[in-house]
């Protein structure tokens, strides 16, 4: 049996851009809500809410954030794989962030409602929550 957990649903709806890997920290990416920043030698990758990202990026809309609540040991095992493994077997596909205290899992927003499922029938608790200000 996995561990259950319990997750925010965060309502706003999300974006993850795709920038060149030179480029600097877009202004746009600034304020209220999850927001998430990772550069590698390939890309940035800018993750905020989808009303920020302008219409000429390349970007993949739509996605929402579940917040799963923590915070986690760094070597506390099994956590996104309690998550991510139901939504697989739903055939949900997800992004996912991880931060110190914890993680976001994005799913697109057409998937809401079987991964909703999917996780409640898994044993995890959904609660919905306001966007972080």
């Amino acid at each position: 049996m996995t561990k259950a957990l319990s997750l925010n649903l965060l309502e706003e709806s999300y974006g993850i851009a795709r920038l060149a890997p030179t480029a600097n920290i877009p202004l746009w990416v600034i304020g209220p809500g999850f927001m998430s920043l990772t550069r590698t030698n390939e890309e940035l990758s800018v993750t905020c809410l989808e009303e920020r990202i302008p219409a000429t990026a390349q970007a993949s809309r739509g996605w929402r954030a579940l917040q799963l609540k923590g915070p986690f040991a760094f070597d506390e095992t099994g956590i996104i794989s309690a998550v991510t493994h139901p939504l697989s077997q739903a055939g949900v596909g997800v992004f996912v962030v991880s931060t110190y205290d914890g993680d976001h899992v994005l799913v697109k927003a057409d998937d809401l409602a079987r991964s909703i499922s999917a996780l409640e029938s898994a044993g995890h608790q959904i609660a919905y929550a306001t966007p972080d200000k």
